[in-house]
């Protein structure tokens, strides 16, 4: 239900300029009562932290004035990257449950192929990991009209690499 829930909010940014196949909620983990949510801001605040889940961590921290999101899941329809995994950790969150896999992203954007799974067991921060959830439900984010549309625009796909400067 959560997840459900998630995918159709974040499914409401394809009808928009920018719109994003990542979204994430915090919730609370004993009652289920949903804290916020947030969508990946990337390209609107010219950002590459400004990841769906490390936003939502930072909303949340922010509003309950605590660094601490102990008592607390993260929902994400994407697997969470390293970076966001580690935010998750370092806040303190009893659970992360992502839809879609870092591969299913990968199909349309970079990914760093480190599974979140992996990042909390090296980590000595317990949190347990589930997904994929609603997998196909969360990957269709990705394959809606507007957003292969928005894929191709998006400069993360193109692999950059710098040739090194003749001494």
């Amino acid at each position: 239900m959560r997840m459900a829930e998630l995918a159709a909010f974040t499914s409401r940014s394809l009808k928009t300029e920018r719109p994003v196949p990542f979204g994430s909620s915090i919730v609370h983990t004993k009652t289920g009562e949903l804290l916020l949510r947030a969508l990946n801001a990337v390209a609107r605040e010219s950002d590459p932290s400004s990841h769906a889940e490390v936003r939502a961590i930072r909303l949340a921290t922010k509003r309950l004035k605590n660094t601490s999101l102990a008592g607390y899941t993260l929902y994400t329809t994407c697997e969470p990257c390293p970076m966001c995994m580690s935010t998750a950790l370092w806040a303190g969150v009893d659970r992360v449950v992502y839809g879609a896999t870092i591969e299913d992203a990968n199909k349309h954007c970079r990914q760093i192929h480190i599974h979140a799974t992996e990042v909390a067991e090296r980590s000595d921060m317990p949190c347990r990991v589930d997904g994929p959830v609603m997998r196909d439900e969360c990957y269709a984010l990705f394959t809606h009209p507007n957003m292969l549309k928005a894929f191709k625009e998006w400069s993360t796909r193109k692999k950059s690499v710098a040739k090194p400067k003749a001494r």
